[in-house]
């Protein structure tokens, strides 16, 4: 079932890109997007991502990711995650779909609520680089 929003961007930016490997003529290609958002506890947070891509058969795109959330006003509290979705390019807007799980290591900070929690999301990706997107509870 559909649960709250965990956490939703206000702001991300594209940083890095890079070409990981062309295996029969498909790349698979790595990117890095730096965020700006809020938890659902109103606690300002950023986020670092990086996911690879590979663009399949059907047009779709398959993608793999990992992320660490911080928050803004203590850098100690951290959680990580693991994703995988599936995105589509509509106009000049890539539009990802798909499941993360969160860890957090540290069972005493402010963001041990996230720990073996599992999310679902909906990202856009501009074509200038910038993102925006939501992540819900998967109760």
């Amino acid at each position: 079932m559909l649960g709250d929003i965990i956490y939703e961007t206000k702001v991300g930016k594209l940083i890095g890109t890079r070409l990981i490997s062309v295996e029969e003529g498909i790349p698979k290609i790595e990117v890095t997007i730096s965020q700006e958002g809020t938890l659902s506890t109103g606690k300002d947070a950023s986020s670092l991502v990086t996911f690879w891509s590979e663009p399949q058969s059907d047009g779709s795109i398959y993608a793999q990711g990992q992320g660490v959330l911080m928050l803004k006003d203590d850098r100690a509290a951290t959680a990580t995650w693991i994703g995988k979705g599936i995105a589509h390019h509509h106009d000049q807007v890539r539009r990802d779909v798909g499941s993360v799980f969160f860890r957090s290591s540290n069972n005493n900070d402010k963001l041990a609520f996230l720990n073996n929690m599992v999310g679902v999301f909906e990202y856009e990706i501009l074509e200038e680089g910038t993102s925006k997107g939501k992540i819900w509870e998967w109760k």
